[in-house]
């Protein structure tokens, strides 16, 4: 192919926010709401102003809509806003509309019942995991991840057993998206290491990590297939430190994991 015709072919990017398309009132919309997290549960109008990068014209216009919408609540004694449980809408409709939730989760729990041990459904987004679906057992470790929750995905067994169905220069774009750092002793932090790592894991196939979130805590996860041969998701048992025993419970976990994985199936892109 010439070099104009591949030009041709391959259009120039375009930032989102550029496009025609693009509407700004509703992204900004979205930044007000994610100024709120479990450290920011009560803020005032110039917090949000602040957080969202808005003027305070606008946060107050964009509040004062998503307050009538019922996706944000305000208290008048201390007029400050909090998210309104209404949001939890869109988390109980994905969920109910998701495939891979529907398929997996008779999966999840039967492993948390052979294990008594958490078991978790993720999914990428970009560079992170999401928490689509838990069993917590009664030996968590971190009974305050629930759906939604989210971790940098080179950290955690899930997040690796998916990155090592990628091609190389996608793990290397996620990596450079959230530039991996120490999140114990024990994290694995130079790319080189992690694309090694990745394919230890694709050989094996399944990931095992080892308090390289949260200290105390150990995983083994197996991607879920998804129809272009790139995992459409990750169930995964983690285990305290004072509960694991070893080569014993990895090769057991990871055979169950395997073989749930597999009854799983192949998800197919319209269905996750």
């Amino acid at each position: 192919m010439s070099d104009r015709a591949a030009a041709r072919a391959t259009p120039a990017y375009e930032p989102a926010s550029d496009s025609a398309l693009f509407v700004n009132a509703v992204e900004k919309a979205m930044r007000v709401l994610a100024a709120f997290d479990g450290r920011r549960r009560h803020l005032s109008l110039s917090e949000i102003a602040s957080l969202a990068a808005l003027d305070m014209s606008a946060a107050q216009r964009f509040t004062f809509t998503l307050t009538e919408l019922d996706y944000l609540r305000k208290n008048e004694r201390t007029r400050k806003y909090e998210l309104s449980p209404r949001l939890l809408e869109f988390t109980s409709r994905y969920l109910e509309s998701s495939d891979l939730v529907a398929r997996a989760t008779p999966f999840l729990h039967e492993l948390a019942l052979q294990t008594e041990e958490a078991t978790n459904l993720t999914v990428l987004d970009g560079a992170e995991v999401v928490f689509v679906h838990r069993i917590v057992s009664r030996h968590v470790l971190m009974p305050s991840f629930t759906i939604g929750s989210r971790l940098p995905a080179y950290a955690t067994a899930p997040g690796l057993a998916m990155m090592a169905t990628l091609p190389e220069s996608r793990v290397d774009a996620m990596l450079a998206m959230l530039p991996p750092v120490a999140r114990t002793r024990y994290t694995v932090t130079e790319p080189a290491a992690i694309q090694a790592r990745l394919r230890t894991i694709r050989d094996k196939g399944y990931a095992h990590t080892r308090e390289e979130y949260f200290l105390g805590d150990i995983s083994v996860a197996v991607a879920i297939a998804g129809a272009d041969g790139t995992a459409a998701g990750a169930i995964n048992i983690a285990v305290a430190k004072d509960r694991w025993r070893g080569a014993e419970d990895e090769r057991r976990f990871a055979r169950l994991l395997q073989g749930a994985a597999a009854a799983i199936g192949v998800i197919r892109d319209d269905d996750a």
